[in-house]
């Protein structure tokens, strides 16, 4: 395979490297990664399992070492640093910014940190100590530290100059901030006004008011935001109006990344330290966790269907069409649980709205439920031919698909209320209500009807 063939595609890059690896060819190996970004070596990494990784982590060129280890996933630069001494950190970091040294130091001990610390030049020491102050999870920690702003009061020629001297913008600069003595943020100025206007005009004079965040904000709900306001960049402050750092294109993407990849792995009771080549026995304790909560659930389903023992041992067609009670309501109210979870993700969802997607909820349970509803009890009609046992199913499908629709809405935002998250929980407890619903009454539906 020539070079213009194993990158069409992601999946013939991965052939491509399989290929090579079980030849052992190191040298096409080396070759292959002084060819690629950073980014491209992170995702090779993650698409292979421990052994293998360890022994292409030997493959990569030096310089690519340190931005590759911010990148990849976290239990995998812990996989990486585990052996390395404090010394081998201190290469690795050598000329990292400091949000990427923040990440590698992450996953050290403090031992180690320590001493990385003292290795650093100060300026990148003090910005990574401040990133290290925030806790996980809030907008300070997903920052950058370093920015580019000027005083108030000074013209833009001053500006230009001032940066040019000390090379302060790259590729992510796309504002200047404006701050006063006690560098509180006071606005923001774009590259374009900056070489626009007249040269002599002081800054004050064309900066903008900042949409700034809180360096304290849930990141989550930071996310949310910049995608609603489709922005790319923004000032971060804390509380008394101090500037403290910037959020870029790519911390943007990266929060955005995070938080719609915890949201899914939520969803289906996996925690956020699982990858696709997690070893066997970490990702089975990982999902046992939530298998357990499941099998409790299970059984006290179970438990509602023992009371109404009597019935199903008179009509066995009760037996075969009970599943299909409980499926249509969990997959009805599943429909409703993703919408309304993407839905606060995204910040769409507060306040007087949702009373308008109970609402909207509840009509299109009954809607579907009372379609979906006549489809069962005209099959179960042709299948048994008993009125009442068609009767029976039929109100069962519509009460359980009605009640799964607004379980969909409720749950996640109670949730919420009490701070957890609903992706986590959210589908476990979605089950159990749509079962114990579901089989509560078609059973009770049918004592009453059938057997009275």
């Amino acid at each position: 395979m020539n070079n213009e063939e194993k990158i069409q595609t992601s999946e013939d890059q991965l052939l491509y490297l399989q290929q090579l690896i079980d030849q052992e060819d190191k040298a096409a190996l080396i070759a292959f990664f002084a060819d690629q970004e950073v980014l491209e070596i992170a995702h090779i990494l993650e698409s292979f399992p421990m052994k293998t990784r360890h022994w292409l982590w030997e493959l990569i060129p030096e310089a690519f070492l340190g931005e590759v280890l911010a990148e990849v996933d976290e239990n995998i630069r812990s996989e990486y640093l585990e052996n390395l001494t404090a010394s081998d950190v201190q290469q690795i970091v050598q000329g990292l910014d400091a949000q990427e040294i923040a990440e590698v130091l992450d996953a050290t001990d403090d031992h180690i940190k320590d001493q990385v610390y003292s290795s650093l030049d100060e300026d990148i020491r003090a910005q990574v100590e401040v990133l290290h102050a925030y806790e996980d999870g809030v907008v300070g920690r997903y920052m950058d530290p370093e920015t580019v702003n000027v005083k108030q009061g000074v013209s833009l020629e001053a500006v230009q100059r001032y940066i040019r001297i000390h090379h302060l913008l790259d590729d992510e600069s796309q504002e200047i901030m404006i701050t006063d003595k006690e560098k509180r943020l006071l606005g923001t100025l774009s590259l374009v006004d900056l070489i626009k206007y007249p040269q002599d005009a002081l800054v004050d004079a064309y900066m903008h008011a900042p949409f700034t965040l809180n360096d304290q904000m849930k990141v989550a709900d930071a996310a949310a935001l910049l995608r609603s306001k489709e922005l790319h960049f923004v000032p971060v402050v804390d509380s008394d109006g101090l500037l403290v750092g910037q959020l870029n294109a790519a911390d943007v993407l990266e929060i955005t990344q995070d938080d719609a990849d915890a949201t899914l792995k939520h969803m289906s009771g996996v925690s956020d330290e699982e990858e696709v080549f997690t070893p066997i026995m970490r990702s089975a304790k990982s999902r046992g966790v939530w298998l357990g909560i499941n099998l409790m659930t299970a059984f006290l389903a179970a438990s509602v269907i023992g009371q109404f023992e009597a019935v199903l041992d008179q009509i066995v067609a009760l037996a075969i069409l009970m599943p299909v009670v409980a499926s249509m309501g969990g997959i009805a109210g599943s429909q409703t649980l993703t919408v309304v979870i993407r839905g606060l993700a995204l910040g769409q969802i507060a306040g007087s709205n949702t009373r308008w997607i109970y609402n909207k909820e509840l009509w299109v349970g009954m809607s579907n439920g009372f379609v979906w509803a006549l489809v069962v009890g005209l099959i179960a009609q042709l299948w048994f031919g008993e009125p009442m046992i068609t009767l029976v199913i039929t109100l069962a499908i519509f009460i359980n698909m009605s009640v799964a629709n607004i379980s969909g809405v409720l749950i996640p935002l109670v949730l919420k209320k009490l701070k957890i998250d609903p992706a986590l929980s959210g589908a476990v407890i979605l089950t159990t209500i749509t079962d114990v619903v579901g089989f509560l009454s078609f059973l009770g539906l049918a004592t009453l009807i059938i057997l009275n």
